[in-house]
């Protein structure tokens, strides 16, 4: 990573991502999460103060050492055990059917290899785990859309390679699975932005 993302990005999100609007969002999100959670991008830990007490255990998965940093006072104010257990949401190094539920919150518009990611999650996912995402993405408004394809280039630049114009909800379920709820939300922001989509999933058998 070079300077700017290592650097500047981590902070940068942590205090965009960190606003009252967006960790009451989080907040329902991470309702359903229970036992072991596997935390995909995992940042700065902004979750961690928000899972419910049903979460016996953390499992995080981050590749930026900066915000690894960041999310020490967080780790270490936590009521349940956090483990750093991998850089690449892509291989993850953790058994089959380890997690109970997955959280994916901000993460997915960013990964590289996304269908390898998703393939992932299903693979350390049990068979009645949950996968809970909020995520930003393609708007439903045209004129909003053109503006993410022609941005998202720019944006993948000056963020960390994420993407402004990714179907959440449509590349999670071709990855084989099925929501159980899905909700469309709009933040306060800029619009090619604040498009999110709020879900709960769980995989296709």
């Amino acid at each position: 990573m070079g300077v700017w993302s290592e650097q500047v990005v981590p902070r940068v999100t942590d205090l965009a991502l960190g606003r009252p609007p967006v960790r009451r969002l989080r907040e329902r999100a991470l309702a359903p999460a229970h036992s072991v959670v596997v935390d995909l991008g995992s940042g700065s830990a902004p979750n961690l103060p928000l899972l419910p007490p049903a979460v016996t255990r953390v499992l995080a998965v981050e590749p930026s050492t900066t915000a690894r940093r960041l999310a020490a006072p967080r780790i270490a104010a936590a009521a349940v055990p956090v483990e750093h257990v991998g850089l690449d949401g892509a291989a993850l190094p953790l058994a089959d059917d380890a997690a109970d539920t997955v959280v994916s919150t901000f993460t997915l518009c960013t990964i590289p290899d996304l269908d390898t990611a998703l393939a992932e999650v299903r693979r350390v996912l049990r068979p009645d785990g949950v996968f809970l995402i909020l995520d930003h993405g393609l708007s439903p408004n045209p004129a909003v859309a053109r503006w993410q394809h022609r941005l998202t280039g720019m944006q993948q630049r000056l963020f960390a390679g994420c993407h402004l114009e990714r179907d959440i909800a449509g590349r999670v379920e071709r990855a084989g699975f099925t929501f159980t709820s899905l909700e469309a939300v709009a933040i306060p922001g800029p619009s090619v932005l604040n498009h999110v989509v709020l879900g709960r999933c769980a995989a296709r058998s």
